[in-house]
């Protein structure tokens, strides 16, 4: 399974592809419609500087843009190293349960094993049960933390 996919690191060229992704992924998992302007400027500051994000696609054997998956650092002083958290995980829904949510998993841990990060984290909508399943499979545990938030006016 997902043999037929290669992975590659996200270039310029796959901006279009990538907020296209973002935007059906907030639509899909938690019915948001968001600002594609924003994304575009978020995932652009990801692709333009790998300290911000990084971002990966897997391509169809006729190198079509299937999938993505990005991740950012967070430096824990607790462990004196980097949580790398997944996030925009994203799957174009024909190629799903194709074996590529396990693809993109083991591409992040490898690239994040080469540098020494601690783990891999990712926040997902408890009620996506098959976004928790697959990420269970990929062996992610639930934590005891929670995640709050505070939102601040961007004006």
């Amino acid at each position: 399974m997902g043999d037929e996919y290669s992975m590659r690191p996200a270039t310029l060229s796959d901006l279009g592809t990538i907020v296209a992704f973002t935007l059906d992924e907030a639509s899909e998992a938690e019915g948001l419609e968001l600002e594609p302007d924003r994304v575009r400027q978020g995932v652009l500051a990801g692709l333009e500087d790998p300290a911000v994000a990084s971002y990966w696609v897997a391509e169809a054997p006729d190198g079509e843009g299937v999938a993505s998956t990005s991740a950012v650092r967070e430096w824990s002083n607790f462990n004196g190293g980097y949580y790398w958290w997944v996030q925009s995980l994203f799957i174009m829904p024909r190629h799903r349960g194709s074996g590529l949510v396990d693809l993109l998993m083991d591409k992040v841990a490898e690239e994040a094993r080469i540098v020494g990060a601690i783990d891999l984290r990712l926040q997902v909508n408890g009620e996506n049960i098959r976004a928790c399943e697959a990420y269970r499979r990929c062996r992610f545990e639930e934590t005891p933390y929670v995640i709050m938030r505070r939102p601040l006016d961007r004006g």
